[in-house]
């Protein structure tokens, strides 16, 4: 039986959520990939056990990851029956609905059919009675943002979600559904947008401002732009990495040799931090506090590690910042 390091809250530092009561750790683990049938049962319980010892305590999931759809959430309803259920007080366990998951015009978007049924699902998946999190994960441009956010309202009031959240959503679209949500006495309690060194869009869109303002708390994915941001391409393309292969979120052509140079030059503002790129590209993503959490993915317990250690060093000086901009703006 599994039993968890009694010193996992000792170093990781843990985030007040916008101005909700609920705290998340400055690091996350995604189920997004590395969770299916493909993957060793081993390896993943591993990467599960090795985060919530370093004191991991956010599981990010939704309706869709795997792959195949649903796999993620099915296999981490086993490990949470197995491993994790006396501990299911101290987990943050998040999922979402919004892309394709069924055939027929009720199995993707933002319909209060779709979004609930689709609640339903993931919680059978789960073995959960309610999730903390629940995410619309995609603004739909056909149905009302008062239906999607009343959906999202419902499925608190049913108690099936603790707190609700969007994804992908524009400063615009985020403004609309905290008012709306307001209005209806559930707080938008997070927004978790992609985000990175390699892309500014939260910063350049006013997505990062509006949050401010609204006092919603973050979540970023792709905090190291799909694995550009590690040490594996700083040599060109490898033979076993997401470029290589028909990945529709990296493509080879992406990588150029003028990216290749930025992330060496890169690399040498990280090496003289004492981190690893991957370890700089998740501080700068957290630095000052805008952020509340980075979601990071893991494909071994040594990888949920090296993101740890991230969190060792979390200030940049003026000087580093500048060069980072002029690296990745130029």
């Amino acid at each position: 039986m599994y039993t968890a390091h009694p010193d996992r809250y000792a170093d990781m530092p843990y985030r007040r959520t916008g101005r909700s009561g609920l705290k998340l750790p400055a690091l996350s683990l995604g189920l997004w990939h590395n969770f299916g049938p493909d993957r060793p049962v081993e390896t993943q319980r591993a990467i599960l056990r090795r985060a919530f010892d370093l004191g991991v305590t956010h599981f990010d999931l939704a309706n869709n990851y795997g792959p195949p759809p649903g796999a993620a959430e099915s296999a981490f309803g086993e490990f949470l029956k197995s491993d994790f259920a006396r501990y299911r007080d101290e987990l943050v366990i998040s999922t979402k609905a919004g892309y394709l998951m069924w055939p027929g015009p009720y199995g993707e978007w933002g319909s209060r059919k779709y979004l609930l049924s689709s609640l339903d699902q993931s919680l059978s998946r789960m073995g959960l009675d309610y999730v903390d999190i629940f995410y619309s994960h995609r603004p739909d441009p056909d149905t009302p943002l008062e239906e999607t956010m009343g959906a999202l309202h419902s499925a608190v009031q049913q108690g099936k979600a603790l707190y609700v959240g969007v994804s992908n959503y524009s400063a615009e679209q985020t403004r609309e559904a905290a008012r709306i949500l307001g209005e209806l006495g559930t707080p938008l309690l997070i927004h978790q947008p992609r985000y990175s060194m390699l892309d500014r869009r939260p910063e350049d869109e006013g997505l990062l401002d509006a949050l401010d303002e609204l006092q919603v708390g973050s979540i970023v994915f792709s905090p190291l732009e799909q694995g550009l941001l590690s040490a594996r391409y700083l040599d060109g393309i490898p033979e076993d990495s997401r470029a290589a292969s028909d990945s529709p979120f990296l493509q080879s052509d992406a990588v150029t040799e003028e990216l290749v140079g930025r992330l060496r030059d890169l690399n040498d503002i990280a090496k003289t931090r004492g981190q690893t790129l991957a370890q700089m590209a998740l501080a700068w993503v957290l630095r000052g506090g805008r952020v509340t959490s980075a979601l990071v993915g893991a494909s071994s317990p040594q990888q949920v590690e090296d993101s740890v250690g991230a969190i060792a060093h979390l200030d940049f000086d003026a000087d580093e910042l500048a060069r980072i901009d002029a690296i990745v703006r130029q």
